[in-house]
């Protein structure tokens, strides 16, 4: 490909011939969007390289890393919300299990470690259904509830359910 660019050391309102190397994907997106618009491959080249070589390019990038850390950001404040839904949900039915469950007499307690294993794989097994079908827990609740209504939720029972 040829692209013809204004010298600043020359006429400047004569342009040199230069001529560079693309994949012939990027020359396909060049020639399509020169085609799109209209405009000649050099004359998008030639701005495409001097915008690329202009002091705001600084500028411009630092925007892009901006906007990138901030996806970034909500990203990290998602995975920290769901470690904390995954924490509390498992410390209110660890509570919830300690509080119900009574302790085996130990010929039953030997009978229920024989079980475990069983119990377990079929745990296992649920799990990776759950996995497989979606929607996840983490899915279903609402990432904008505030602290209000969070406590509220907390806070309510059905008859008959055991209070934490």
């Amino acid at each position: 490909m040829t692209v013809w660019i204004s010298s600043a050391m020359a006429n400047p309102r004569k342009k040199r011939k230069v001529t560079i190397y693309l994949d012939p994907d990027i020359e396909k997106s060049l020639a399509d969007f020169a085609a799109r618009r209209d405009q000649s491959q050099s004359m998008i080249a030639e701005a495409a390289i001097a915008s690329f070589l202009s002091p705001d390019d600084a500028e411009r990038r630092e925007a892009i890393i901006a906007r990138r850390l901030d996806q970034l950001d909500r990203r990290i404040g998602r995975t920290e919300r769901d470690v904390g839904i995954a924490v509390e949900s498992l410390a209110v039915f660890i509570r919830f299990w300690l509080t119900t469950t009574p302790a085996l007499p130990e010929p039953a307690a030997k009978a229920a470690k024989a079980k475990a294993g069983e119990r377990y794989e079929g745990f296992i097994t649920a799990l990776g259904r759950r996995l497989a079908q979606g929607p996840t827990l983490r899915q279903e609740i609402p990432e904008d509830v505030d602290g209000a209504d969070q406590q509220t939720e907390v806070h309510t029972h059905r008859p008959g359910d055991l209070r934490l």
